[in-house]
């Protein structure tokens, strides 16, 4: 399999991208998590002040466990935030909680993206948590097919 290179066609450019943005998000995170917000407010009190701006005091905020955990919750109408951002008063904590804010404004927009993409939410979770699992037993037991399918599941 790792001989073959049509997996390293397929699987090397997503790997690569996918460990490049992820490197690039965390840095910018940790450098701007150290400049504080004028006025020193928190994550909260900016998503909470974003959301009020636009009439939607009904969505509730709250924390979250876990680092970067942050997201909207269309059902509950519910934006969680994680402790770094919900409690801190930096710039990156800013920026994440206006952003997960701009999921609870399309939401009260009725933005058929994000529809769409809180439909095939539950899918993309489970696929994340199996794919991996599926490759390296494909990997281990030597069967191709089993580790393909955990490559094109990741890759969904």
């Amino acid at each position: 399999m790792f001989e073959d290179s049509t997996f390293w066609l397929f699987v090397a450019p997503g790997l690569l991208l996918g460990l490049y943005a992820q490197a690039r998000i965390r840095a910018n995170y940790v450098r701007y998590s150290k400049v504080g917000t004028s006025g020193g407010i928190a994550g909260a009190q900016v998503a909470r002040a974003l959301l009020d701006a636009r009439g939607l005091q009904r969505v509730r905020i709250e924390p979250t466990p876990g680092m970067l955990s942050d997201h909207y919750d269309p059902q509950s109408k519910t934006l969680r935030l994680s402790p770094e951002v919900y409690y801190t008063p930096s710039l990156a904590a800013a920026g994440v909680a206006a952003h997960e804010t701009g999921h609870a404004l399309q939401d009260a927009a009725g933005y058929l993206p994000l529809k769409a993409r809180s439909l095939i939410v539950p899918a993309v979770q489970l696929s994340a948590k199996v794919a991996p699992w599926l490759f390296i037993a494909g990997v281990l037991l030597g069967a191709n097919s089993l580790a393909w399918v955990g490559v094109i599941l990741f890759g969904a």
